[in-house]
């Protein structure tokens, strides 16, 4: 793939979403999307792997940044509708590959419009990893998936794709894969160096979130401390992991939602 620039021109409103608070405001900024990057390459698209990775035309793969797949969901249609015959423009902060040598980046079709990511998750076709660093990029995501939860398209038209924390089974069973999960947080509880969001009393059995005391911090930059969270009820999404109970650890600020009060 060749290095080349994207020229974004026009202006956009785009509705910001906190991952923490909900809403916050509608903005105009002066490109086609927050998730508009320094531009990586440009080149065309081969076919695709999976709702994530591509193949671009000289065999590079290319990961796309902010997105999972919904189990059970077969959405690699719904990106391969969207894959246009022309060249493709890839953003991102890094061009850096990762260990499997696939390059990460937001992917333009057009020079005005938002990145396959956005529309994917618009057409509820993916969900929103809440890893995004960038805020504004985030919030961008977080509305494209909430748009679509609200019109339940795609995916959102199934009844559990928002696991309940108070059924740790069903969570469990997804062990190693991404999910989103809703529930009151019980309590909040520090042992050592880890802070846990705990969802029921039985450690051994329920679910709870683990947040490292490095991403303390993270958190009170985005204007909440984690005890605060305690008798609130919030969105989590992340990978399944196994310690007695069901755990998610968020390693990203995004991956955690306030959506509402005991």
């Amino acid at each position: 793939m060749r290095v080349g620039a994207i020229a974004h021109t026009g202006r956009c409103t785009t509705m910001l979403v906190s991952p923490i608070v909900g809403f916050l405001a509608s903005t105009t900024v002066a490109c086609a999307s927050a998730c508009s990057f320094e531009p990586q390459d440009t080149g065309r698209i081969a076919d695709v792997i999976d709702i994530r990775t591509l193949r671009m035309a000289d065999g590079a793969e290319v990961r796309l940044t902010g997105i999972e797949p919904a189990i059970g969901w077969p959405s690699t249609a719904a990106l391969t509708a969207l894959i246009p015959d022309g060249d493709v423009a890839l953003h991102g902060d890094s061009d850096t590959p990762d260990r499997y040598g696939r390059q990460s980046a937001f992917v333009f079709v057009e020079t005005d419009g938002p990145p396959l990511q956005v529309r994917l998750l618009r057409a509820g076709a993916a969900l929103a990893s809440g890893t995004v660093p960038n805020a504004g990029c985030a919030a961008e995501l977080a509305a494209a998936e909430a748009a679509a939860r609200r019109a339940k398209a795609g995916l959102w038209a199934l009844d559990d794709v928002i696991k309940k924390a108070v059924i740790p089974g069903d969570i469990l069973a997804q062990l190693g894969r991404f999910v989103v999960v809703e529930g009151h947080v019980l309590s909040v509880r520090e042992a050592g160096n880890t802070t846990y969001l705990n969802f029921g009393r039985r450690w051994t059995r329920d679910f709870a979130v683990s947040i490292s005391r490095r991403m303390v911090t993270a958190f009170a930059g985005a204007g909440i401390t984690l005890k605060s969270l305690e008798r609130r009820r919030i969105r989590v999404r992340g990978w399944v992991e196994s310690r007695g109970g069901p755990r998610i650890e968020a390693r990203h600020v995004g991956q955690i939602e306030v959506v509402g009060d005991q």
